[in-house]
């Protein structure tokens, strides 16, 4: 499977609880569109965190962008917000950014001449798919219903059921 070296998706929004559920669904929906089923519990549940807080920190209603990056090997999910003030990492953990630090590869802030964006990474290699049909056998193989070569003439019993049905043969 041939993956672009690039999928990117931003949402512009204003946080509030509903609109919190709403993202996630929406999150969700674009990681198994990208085949990245796997991922999808964790980012989810860490994009929810970094959303939580823009709305518990910066204000319900607060104007937020949260963009996915995906670029075949790393997941990037950021979250830039209006508010300048710089999140920390609190030494109790148990939410916020230790659930974040938790459920990522690598995360950070930094800020914008407008606020500041908090972000995190997962690694995410596109998945390997295989073929839906069996590779085809290599010339002059045998396959499996020309049955077993007999190497000295007819064994007893191996002879031809009625109806010669090859695959009753080899019964």
């Amino acid at each position: 499977m041939t993956v672009p070296l690039d999928r990117h998706y931003p949402v512009e929004l204003q946080v509030s609880a509903e609109r919190i559920s709403q993202l996630r669904r929406i999150v969700a929906a674009h990681l198994r569109h990208w085949n990245l089923e796997l991922h999808v519990r964790p980012v989810c549940r860490a994009a929810e965190e970094l959303l939580t807080n823009v709305q518990r920190h910066v204000g319900d209603g607060s104007r937020c962008v949260l963009e996915l990056r995906w670029t075949g090997r790393h997941l990037t999910v950021s979250v830039a917000d209006e508010d300048s003030r710089m999140p920390r990492l609190l030494d109790g953990g148990g939410g916020g950014l230790s659930r974040v630090m938790a459920l990522s590869d690598s995360w950070g802030t930094c800020r914008t001449t407008d606020g500041k964006v908090v972000w995190f990474t997962r690694y995410a290699e596109s998945p390997c798919t295989t073929g839906l049909l069996p590779p085809t056998p290599l010339p002059g193989g045998r396959s499996f219903l020309d049955g077993p070569v007999a190497e000295s003439g007819p064994v007893a019993g191996s002879g031809p059921v009625a109806g010669g049905d090859p695959v009753a043969e080899l019964v």
